[in-house]
């Protein structure tokens, strides 16, 4: 007999826009997300005996996101429900790591049968413009792809986890990059190199230690912009000061320092698609030289492409016992 092992369903796609006026200074201050939600809980009987009558319509869920009137309890240590409205509406959506886990709460708080929320929040960028020296007070230009990336899952009886992250921002070096030393068979055709282009899309998260849940969130808000601000600078400054020797060594350092400047972060990942630029032999015409220290025109490539990642840990203490 068939068993269904897991299951999980919910809204994808759920783009949001909100904007704060401020009435004082007249500057306006927007946020643009992405919303996935899904859910677990005891859901099998919708899938094994078409029973609608556990199924929290995935409509529901995107009217959440938006605004519905909601109520969550701001369960705090030993200390009665204080009720609170949850909704983009009347929350704040920064910074997302709370918004998130707001969205969360609700659903294993509101429905007794579900018991697992995973909520993603991807946040797009909007920067102020800059007129003649002054930053503009309500326009913005989306100067790169790159996004903050918020993963949530509110587990009952488990409390909160949370892995907040940076994707799609997109770096290049013209120099201090090598790659040499590496394995060499017959199936070998790759050039060692001492110096070359290096280009990558940084995608790189960091995972908080377990909140106990949304009261621990709350306390943690501070925190989380902070983190952010850091591991960017931290992956960019990296990025072009380190005389790499490989984007695998390169992306440990970015992870150590991460570790050392977010306390409360438990583990660190990267993964780094190399984004090639070759070289063109040009010998053809007339024996111009473009290879070698005399490159300057390169074709970028597309794929296939090298990919590395890794996930670095705190060091477990041993045991004296």
């Amino acid at each position: 007999m068939p068993q269904l092992s897991s299951a999980r369903y919910g809204k994808d796609n759920v783009r949001v826009y909100k904007v704060h006026r401020d009435e004082k200074t007249g500057v306006q201050t927007v946020v643009e997300m992405t919303v996935c939600v899904l859910l677990e809980g005891e859901i099998d009987t919708s899938y094994t005996g078409a029973d609608n009558g556990v199924v929290v319509a995935t409509d529901s869920m995107k009217n959440t996101v938006y605004g519905s009137y909601l109520t969550v309890r701001n369960t705090r240590p030993s200390m009665a429900d204080n009720p609170a409205a949850v909704m983009a509406k009347q929350n704040p959506v920064t910074p997302p790591e709370l918004f998130a886990s707001i969205v969360a709460t609700h659903f294993i708080e509101t429905y007794a049968h579900i018991h697992a929320a995973h909520v993603k929040v991807i946040t797009h960028r909007w920067t102020r413009i800059t007129i003649g020296g002054k930053p503009h007070p309500h326009s913005f230009i989306r100067d790169s792809a790159e996004t903050r990336n918020v993963e949530v899952i509110a587990r009952e009886g488990s409390g909160i986890t949370i892995r907040s992250g940076i994707a799609g921002l997109l770096v290049l070096k013209s120099t201090g990059s090598a790659f040499h030393g590496f394995i060499r068979n017959e199936y070998t055709t790759l050039p060692e190199v001492w110096d070359r282009i290096l280009s990558t899309e940084v995608d790189c998260g960091w995972t908080w230690k377990a909140f106990a849940g949304l009261y621990a969130v709350k306390q943690s808000v501070p925190l989380f912009d902070q983190a952010w601000q850091a591991s960017r600078d931290i992956t960019i400054k990296t990025f072009a000061e380190d005389d790499s020797a490989s984007v695998q060594n390169t992306m440990y350092k970015m992870c150590d320092q991460i570790l050392a400047a977010v306390p409360d972060a438990a583990v660190v990942d990267y993964s780094l698609p190399n984004k090639h630029y070759f070289e063109i032999d040009m010998s053809w015409h007339r024996g111009l030289k473009n290879t070698g220290r005399d490159a300057e025109v390169y074709a970028p490539q597309s794929n296939p492409n090298g990919l590395i990642q890794c996930t670095v840990t705190r060091q477990q203490t041993k045991s004296k016992l």
